[in-house]
């Protein structure tokens, strides 16, 4: 394994310690005024984190073995771009992780245009006191589409299961980062947004509002959203509802 790639137990320390901190943040300055005490919080975040723990025990049975092994075999037959091109390892990696995103990219944008697809995504949502935990939420059904539909996307790019875990730790850290109720400093999420989705950026995607709605679909990066037109500024988040019309 590549020493820059996080070991598993280093990556659930990871996540923990990113989730851990992100509700302090959200306890001592939360952006939105969401909830009437600790306990209606508590039944909030319980019920998307349980969600959430449902899925990834779901996706470790059933999907890992299946991405180790396509990741293997693609990498011992040499299949997909990254063999092909045969890159030192710190050039690989980048570009795997760059490709990841731009798959996660157009399979977000999926999601809200088909109809088949919205009926799971709109799950995540209908979470109307959006926060960190809204990061977990997710119906079962679009968990096991994606993780499906991420076979061939590895046989094409031909990455290391250590380059897919790579994409994952960061992917994480910043998804939970802007699903998070919390506010930036205006400068400071506008430098961010330049390369990472931020907060005030997402909030955006998660408004009530469907044109609103349907803009912001990066997850990681932002620029895809400035390179496919689709990236959309609220001058005042506070004005911005959450959920669904439907």
């Amino acid at each position: 394994m590549d020493p820059s790639i996080p070991s598993p137990g280093w990556r659930a320390a990871l996540a923990v310690g990113c989730l851990v901190t992100l509700l302090a943040w959200e306890t001592g300055r939360p952006y939105f005024s969401f909830f009437r005490g600790a306990a209606d919080r508590a039944r909030h975040g319980g019920r998307n984190l349980a969600l959430g723990a449902l899925n990834a025990g779901l996706v470790s049975v059933l999907f890992a073995g299946l991405w180790l092994a396509t990741t293997h075999w693609a990498g011992a037959h040499r299949i997909g771009l990254l063999p092909w091109l045969d890159l030192p390892a710190p050039g690989r990696a980048a570009l795997a992780v760059l490709l990841l995103d731009t798959w996660t990219y157009f399979w977000h944008r999926l999601n809200h245009v088909v109809p088949f697809f919205w009926r799971f995504h709109r799950w995540h949502h209908a979470d109307r006191e959006m926060d960190v935990t809204t990061a977990s939420r997710f119906h079962t059904g679009e968990i096991v589409l994606s993780s499906l539909l991420r076979v061939p996307v590895l046989l094409l790019i031909g990455c290391s299961v250590e380059e897919l875990a790579l994409y994952e730790v960061l992917l994480f850290a910043v998804v939970q980062f802007h699903h998070a109720n919390i506010g930036l400093p205006e400068s400071l999420d506008r430098a961010l947004r330049l390369v990472i989705v931020t907060p005030a950026m997402h909030k955006v995607h998660h408004s009530v509002v469907r044109a609103e709605c349907d803009s912001n679909f990066s997850s990681l990066f932002s620029w895809w959203d400035r390179v496919f037109r689709t990236r959309r500024v609220v001058r005042d988040p506070r004005r911005i509802v959450f959920g669904v019309g439907e």
